[in-house]
């Protein structure tokens, strides 16, 4: 049962009521006759075709009326694979375009950027959003672009109309909205990186910081981690996109760096979500929720010392301390909360999971103080085509080529 509070820096748009999704998708037909066309963003990896989450968000995306184009970004995919995805993908009635990531055009493209130091480094989803997010402006056909995940298991259509409404209605003024939702499946609560790690490692970071607007800001977010969002396209030419798993924290701070907090809001978008869950891969830094604890830490560290802040080995062991006692005062918040719900709440597994979280936030500190050149972020297109001036035509005709 949502309610009406408004407890953060940013407008929350709450589910207050059981409104027909075929209202809502009603008036963003009008929007979009209004002069706001629509277009969504799939970032995808191949094995993702062959599971039935993504078969159920195609069946879903067949029924929405007011989009006008689907870009699916296509990662780890031979030749033959990316033919089976051009007729997987065949069913939507919207106009759709795969960039095939791995294909001959596109890495020349790449390469063209790799001349001019400005292609992404490493490969991952932050990299496949980038070039989707550089073709949805090469391409000139939306002014609203929204993207999500393609593991959603709890996906209809009311998700994407509810995501899309706050940016593409005239009469907000919204530039950007994050997605946020209830995670638990199985009788548990789900969400261990937001719930273990996030809040209670921005409210120890509030304790040691000097500066809290930006802290306030992220902690306005009740699911800052959601892979859900949308932007009007002058949002795009502008961010820097991480190619890490601090994607999500990482747009948020551009956002924070470029507009005005009235612009900025966050929707609920569903009363009950879930999807793929990452291993912890307690043993495996480069695996799992631990190669994610630790790329989202660096990205909070790398953000605060743009404001200002001054780390030192010292910080982060005060800042250890400081997390792990706010983390395990969260657990008990949770497990009286899931107790009067009715739902499990595993307290070793809970503890297990902050612990390596609590030595992460140590290693991610000794990473950044060791690398203080790291540039993490891709670069915002428009650096790119002042570097390249014809780069949209050129990524353009390469993901149109392949398509045709």
């Amino acid at each position: 049962m949502a309610d009406y509070f408004q407890n953060g820096l940013i407008t929350t748009i709450h589910n207050l009521s059981d409104r027909k999704v075929d209202e809502l998708e009603q008036e963003l037909l009008q929007f979009k006759d209004q002069g706001s066309p629509m277009a969504l963003v799939l970032p995808s990896l191949f094995s993702e075709l062959e599971g039935p989450a993504l078969k159920n968000i195609v069946s879903e995306l067949q029924k929405v009326p007011y989009l006008d184009e689907v870009i699916i970004g296509l990662d780890r995919a031979d030749a033959g694979q990316f033919a089976f995805a051009k007729e997987y993908f065949k069913p939507l009635r919207q106009r759709f375009t795969i960039l095939w990531n791995d294909g001959d055009r596109l890495k020349g493209v790449n390469r063209l950027l790799e001349e001019h130091s400005l292609a992404p480094d490493q490969p991952g989803k932050g990299r496949n959003v980038w070039f989707c997010l550089g073709y949805f402006l090469a391409s000139g056909r939306a002014k609203t672009v929204a993207l999500h995940d393609c593991d959603i298991t709890t996906y209809d259509r009311s998700m994407l109309a509810k995501l899309f409404y706050p940016v593409a209605n005239p009469t907000f003024g919204f530039k950007f909205c994050k997605g946020y939702y209830y995670r638990a499946a199985n009788r548990k609560l789900n969400g261990r990186v937001t719930r273990l790690l996030i809040t209670p490692l921005v409210r120890a970071l509030k304790v040691l910081c000097k500066d809290q607007g930006f802290l306030d800001y992220i902690n306005s977010f009740r699911y800052p981690l959601a892979g859900e969002f949308c932007m009007y396209h002058d949002v795009v030419t502008n961010i820097r996109i991480p190619s890490d798993w601090g994607l999500e924290i990482g747009v948020l701070s551009e956002v924070y760096r470029n507009y005005a907090l009235n612009k900025i809001c966050q929707v609920d978008i569903a009363d009950h979500y879930d999807h793929k869950h990452q291993p912890l891969s307690e043993g495996d830094p480069e695996a799992g929720l631990s190669r994610m604890s630790l790329d989202i830490s660096k990205a909070f560290f790398r953000k605060l010392a743009i404001l200002g802040e001054v780390f030192s080995t010292e910080f982060f062991r005060s800042l250890k301390a400081t997390y792990y006692r706010m983390a395990l005062d969260a657990i008990e918040q949770y497990y009286a909360d899931a107790t009067m719900n009715g739902l499990v709440l595993d307290r070793h597994a809970e503890e297990s999971a902050v612990e390596m979280f609590a030595k992460n936030l140590t290693r991610a500190g000794e990473i950044y103080l060791a690398t203080p050149e790291e540039v993490p972020f891709m670069p915002a297109w428009n650096r790119v085509v002042s570097a390249i001036p014809d780069i949209f035509d050129r990524l353009k005709e390469a993901v149109e080529e392949d398509n045709r």
